[in-house]
């Protein structure tokens, strides 16, 4: 399996690709893990991730600053259904729209909206940072098999995702009211947490990622 983690300029591209690469051992899955921004290179991959760290508007153009890249990732997820694994800033930016600062385009691969959160109780600090459970339903959806309601992930983040379509919501956290944790349509999976920093939970959703065959 060749494991494309793409680099636009924006995200930890290391630890992913590291986290990526030990849950291909830890899921018995023989894989080449590599950082790129080819579009060639995209277009042959089996599997597609996208991190992203920082800002809406700078991640997206980051995307469009590579010549080919964004097109590259349209083909092949879009219309070849390559595997994709959005993360962070990367799972927002397959929203319609994005709100940090100044409205920002997104991919429009699930459909919605990036707006800031807005913490019921505000004794809950932005950003928010640290581990929280994960409230789904179990069984809905394969990359999530062997992971239990409740388990903890780490986040880091100040903006979420608001979906239109409430069957692309797959998992939330409690964060002063739900918030968006895990999208999924298709062949597209997104996490508003990072898998790479979330121990043995994140690199269980890696390892279903890999074995996904949607």
């Amino acid at each position: 399996m060749n494991i494309v983690v793409i680099d636009y300029g924006s995200g930890n591209l290391r630890s992913a690709a590291k986290a990526f690469d030990h849950g291909a051992r830890e899921a018995g899955v023989a894989a080449t893990v590599v950082v790129s921004s080819d579009p060639d290179q995209i277009m042959r991959a089996d599997r597609l991730v996208l991190p992203g760290q920082g800002a809406f508007a700078d991640c997206r153009a980051g995307l469009d600053q590579i010549d080919g890249l964004a097109e590259a990732l349209e083909v092949a997820v879009r219309r070849k259904g390559t595997p994709f694994f959005g993360i962070c800033v990367g799972m927002q930016l397959l929203a319609t729209s994005g709100f940090e600062h100044r409205v920002t385009e997104g991919l429009d691969w699930i459909g919605g909206r990036v707006e800031a959160l807005t913490p019921s109780d505000p004794a809950l600090k932005i950003p928010h940072m640290g581990w929280n459970g994960l409230d789904f339903t179990p069984g809905c959806h394969p990359v999530l098999a062997g992971i239990a309601p409740g388990a903890h992930v780490y986040f880091v983040h100040s903006y979420a995702m608001r979906v239109d379509e409430p069957r692309d919501l797959l998992a939330t956290a409690d964060y002063g009211g739900p918030v968006t944790a895990i999208i999924g349509r298709d062949n597209i999976i997104g996490t508003q947490f990072h898998p790479e920093k979330s121990q043995h939970v994140g690199q269980a959703l890696i390892g279903g990622f890999l074995r996904w065959k949607p």
